[in-house]
């Protein structure tokens, strides 16, 4: 964001704002479409409106949540999340972004992206890894390396390729991880702060 504590900010006609459990219906609302007719995350039922706001707020307990929007209407959203459940990977998370369908190439997968980044950086987290669905070959009708490209895009390096590793709609699909560095890896590292903390500190400024 333009700064971590503004509530929102525009990018032309795009909104970005920290998001809220009010937002569960509207967010599920886009994600569902990805569960239903994609292998883009291998979920095989959507979450209700219900179980969406639950995610979101153990999510907001210490990590951001945006949403975008246009003409104020959520058109995509992006968060972060725990990497590994142990303390010492409290540095590292990741990351996830999803577009509501018919607003691919607008740039709101970046714009998404570059909030959680800076939100990320300012919390002190230093690792960003993203969780790809990828073919096992040639692409298909749900599912393509587009994600692996747009995130190569934004200076992730790939890490690992799984093969065969999920399965969905009778298919077999593989999985990448990709990787981000946010800042320097020293042996006195500080704790990464909560995200909302960061936010209020923002905006006492």
């Amino acid at each position: 964001m333009s700064q971590i504590g503004s509530k929102s900010f525009e990018h032309n006609s795009l909104v970005l704002r920290v998001a809220t459990e009010a937002d569960a219906p509207a967010l599920a609302e886009i994600y569902a479409p990805y569960v239903l007719e994609t292998a883009i995350t291998f979920e095989y039922e959507p979450p209700t409106a219900e179980e969406f706001a639950t995610r979101m707020r153990d999510t907001l307990a210490f990590y951001p949540y945006f949403v975008a929007e246009l003409e104020g209407e959520p058109v995509g959203y992006a968060y972060a999340g725990t990497f590994k459940g142990r303390p010492a990977y409290d540095w590292a998370v990741e990351t996830s972004i999803y577009v509501a369908k018919g607003y691919a190439g607008k740039g709101i997968g970046r714009a998404l992206h570059d909030a959680l980044e800076r939100a990320l950086a300012a919390q002190g987290i230093l690792n960003m890894y993203a969780c790809i669905a990828v073919p096992d070959g040639a692409d298909d009708e749900t599912l393509t390396r587009n994600s692996e490209q747009f995130h190569a895009h934004l200076g992730y390096r790939l890490v690992g390729e799984f093969y065969r590793c999920g399965f969905k709609g009778g298919r077999w699909y593989n999985m990448v991880w990709m990787e981000k560095m946010l800042g320097e890896h020293d042996g006195n590292q500080v704790p990464p702060r909560p995200f909302m903390e960061v936010v209020h500190e923002g905006t006492r400024r």
